[in-house]
């Protein structure tokens, strides 16, 4: 029996070859600190426009490599947070 693979899972969301959200998390990092890097050192922004590519090329290469990178870093957004024990134990363990 053959199931048929909806094209949202199969084919997540890309900026230019690389996952969405890696892209906005770089985009969205780069841009203050570039502007205030020009409004307190007098930088060259050229120097941003060369740092942008590179680590676009780096997100895209981990985004070949797994293509759900996304999903993943919205699924460690939720899941990040510790566990609450009802009994005192060294390290983070679930009572039963």
């Amino acid at each position: 029996m053959k199931e048929p693979i909806l094209k949202a899972v199969a084919n997540p969301p890309k900026i230019l070859w690389a996952p969405f959200l890696p892209v906005l998390l770089n985009l969205g990092l780069q841009s203050p600190i570039m502007m205030m890097c020009i409004g307190v050192f007098g930088m060259n922004p050229l120097m941003f426009m060369v740092t942008l590519p590179i680590t676009h090329m780096v997100i895209i290469a981990y985004g070949a490599k797994e293509p759900h990178l996304s999903g993943m870093i919205q699924a460690f957004g939720s899941c990040s947070s510790g566990t609450n024990n009802m009994y005192k134990v060294k390290g983070k363990k679930f009572a039963p």
